[in-house]
């Protein structure tokens, strides 16, 4: 499953199709249709599907046969289909991939061979590609070597390295979620992110970073002014800060202003901001340090 800004994504792993509800203005939902749904309807016309992401108004799936689909907002190219028009049906934009990832406007794919390709907006080098041209067809990232793992951050980009498990990431870093100890506009090209290795896998925030390791330990750093770092504070941290859990961290989800663990026990906790209830601790109090989400076990 996977989260936009205001439309929701999952597989049904019945039949392996995608369903969507929520915000369709982009055509988002991929029905063809630029009509709100309030319950789920089938993505049309991508069956095989295993893996679903979503960018803050675009969406993505990927098949069993390693093909990428597109659908949504394309103002900034995100689709990837060599044009800027808005896609409410699925168009097929790469093949060969074994991950998918979107940033708020942008995408990126994981191929089977270990690259990375990435496309949509780029005005924070968010494409890794020494500019700040947006692309609306896919780019090979170079400078990586083979990657295991992608995510996308707002306006930020992340990658797991096959070789000891480092992270790259490039893109917005004035609040030093790129990871590299500084809090420059932003980085162009892939820059190493310090302190952390043997990783597993990475998420990013609107404007802040984690990383999980292999032991189930979890680091992070960038944008901490709602708490969303979980260290009991609101101080910003450009560098990877280890994180203190109840127990080991299965994998870790973020919102905008806030995140969520998975636990090896079978529970969520949770922190950052929570006017709307994020955290799902059952009250509207920004949580600085994770909290137990009550009523969720064997996740």
């Amino acid at each position: 499953m996977a989260g936009g800004t205001s439309h929701t994504l999952v597989v049904r792993t019945t039949d392996s199709t995608a369903w969507a509800w929520g915000v369709n203005s982009d055509g988002q939902l991929g029905d063809n249709t630029t009509t709100q749904r309030k319950t789920p309807i089938q993505v049309t016309g991508v069956t095989g599907v295993v893996a679903v992401a979503a960018g803050a108004k675009h969406s993505l799936a990927l098949t069993s046969a390693g093909v990428v689909w597109a659908w949504g907002d394309n103002y900034y190219g995100q689709i990837g289909n060599g044009n800027n028009t808005d896609q409410k049906l699925p168009v097929q934009v790469a093949t060969g991939v074994s991950q998918i990832a979107a940033g708020d406007y942008h995408s990126l794919a994981l191929k089977s061979d270990g690259s990375v390709l990435a496309w949509g907006a780029n005005n924070e080098g968010q494409l890794a590609d020494g500019g700040t041209t947006n692309r609306n067809t896919p780019y090979q990232v170079t400078g990586l070597g083979l990657v295991n793992a992608i995510a996308g951050g707002g306006s930020h980009t992340l990658v797991v390295l096959a070789s000891g498990g480092s992270l790259k990431a490039w893109g917005k870093n004035t609040n030093g979620q790129i990871g590299d100890g500084s809090t420059y506009a932003r980085a162009t090209s892939p820059v190493a992110v310090s302190t952390v290795t043997d990783a597993t896998s990475s998420s990013g925030g609107f404007a802040f970073s984690f990383a999980r390791k292999f032991d189930g330990t979890v680091f992070g750093w960038g944008h901490n002014a709602n708490g969303q770092l979980g260290f009991g504070d609101t101080t910003q941290r450009p560098s990877p800060t280890s994180l203190s859990t109840p127990t080991s961290v299965v994998a870790v989800a973020t919102g905008g202003y806030h995140a969520v663990a998975l636990l090896a026990d079978g529970t969520l906790a949770a922190w950052g901001h929570n006017t709307y209830g994020s955290v799902g601790d059952g009250s509207g109090t920004g949580r600085t340090s994770p909290v137990a989400i009550p009523g969720l076990t064997s996740v």
